[in-house]
């Protein structure tokens, strides 16, 4: 989905690295991810920071880990997290997911990722986008193993990703016993196919919550009730 810049009602986060803008998918899971009322939060792939401190407005008791591997990503989400009223609560580490989940030894409540996934596209001449936006740096597999190392046996673990791999990843999920308990698949505009899919697993199989939601339900700008319900908290206006 296409970037692009959001105010939020407590904190700003302008401009990313090297051109890289606040996107869509981070806006949207870090409104839907189920972070109330957990005590530990661990953001991976946090970028400038965007989800841990959606994480932190939406549950003023939790701390949250901020994990990135692109070096020039770290200094700017430390920056913003800095100027926010949580930085007392977040703590931004580098380093690679694969290294960080072998060797630590607390559990989180939730893991929330906005992962890199384009598979198969080219690489990106630039090194630190292409980081971000391919699986070579964190395969679903890496991604799921890890993740069944440290997450609480009651906690969960949120993540959006393209629609069309979600198959893959369910799939691969399920075979380290995680199942998936709510879906939101995320369609950009009435007449356009699902593009997106958001999804919550934990180790305790429940009822299926399922849904389908419209972004721009009313042409260019013209968003729907429901994706205003969902972000609201963040937006100072639409």
């Amino acid at each position: 989905m296409a970037n692009s810049y959001f105010k939020f009602k407590k904190f700003t986060v302008e401009q990313g690295i090297a051109g890289m803008k606040v996107g869509t998918d981070g806006v949207l899971i870090g409104a839907w991810a189920s972070c109330e009322g957990v005590q530990s939060i661990l953001d991976v792939g946090t970028g400038t920071g965007l989800i841990a401190l959606m994480c932190a407005q939406k549950n003023n008791g939790a701390t949250i880990d901020a994990l990135e591997i692109e070096e020039k990503a770290c200094e700017q989400a430390i920056q913003n997290i800095n100027n926010s009223a949580w930085n007392d609560r977040i703590n931004v580490v580098e380093g690679s997911f694969q290294e960080y989940s072998e060797s630590m030894q607390k559990k989180y409540d939730l893991i929330i990722s906005n992962p890199p996934f384009f598979q198969n596209s080219l690489k990106n001449e630039c090194h630190q986008k292409s980081l971000a936006r391919h699986t070579a740096s964190l395969s679903f597999e890496e991604l799921i193993y890890g993740v069944v190392r440290i997450l609480r046996k009651e906690g969960c673990f949120s993540v959006i990703l393209p629609y069309d791999v979600k198959d893959e990843f369910v799939h691969i999920a399920k075979s380290h016993l995680l199942h998936l308990n709510r879906v939101l698949g995320v369609k950009p505009t009435p007449t356009k196919p699902e593009k997106r899919i958001l999804m919550e697993f934990g180790f305790f199989k429940k009822e299926l919550d399922e849904d389908v939601m419209i972004i721009e339900e009313f042409g260019r700008h013209g968003y729907s009730q429901y994706y205003k319900e969902l972000t609201k908290e963040f937006y100072l206006k639409f």
